[in-house]
């Protein structure tokens, strides 16, 4: 089984920063892509950005220049750098890692930017 664990998210002021970290562990076989999503109530989860094996990333264009999304794959983790936050940022960030093996979820991390 594989586990991912969040880190980083908490509440912010408009134009803040934070850095959510992830950490894969577990039986863990080859990952082909990691990525951070974020869900807020009552819409569907939506792909904020994602970054492959080779550091090809992909991000939403609602976050495009904002928010850079990194990894170490020695580590199995990824990082999202969140700049320049607004209020619709807030809402619950989830990592998630394509392997072979499957597609994992974290539990999620809340992240709040008051206006």
């Amino acid at each position: 089984q594989v586990r991912l664990v969040e880190s980083g998210g908490g509440l912010v002021q408009a134009g803040g920063s934070l850095r959510l970290s992830c950490v894969a562990s577990g039986r863990i076989f080859s990952i082909n892509s990691m990525g951070w999503y974020r869900q807020a109530p009552g819409k569907q989860r939506e792909l904020v950005a994602a970054i492959n094996r080779g550091g090809g990333t992909n991000y939403a264009d609602s976050v495009q220049g904002r928010f850079t999304i990194s990894r170490d794959n020695a580590k199995n983790s990824v990082y999202l750098q969140m700049n320049s936050l607004k209020p619709e940022d807030t809402t619950v960030y989830y990592c998630t890692l394509h392997g072979v093996s499957g597609t994992y979820w974290g539990q999620g991390t809340q992240v709040t930017v008051s206006s």
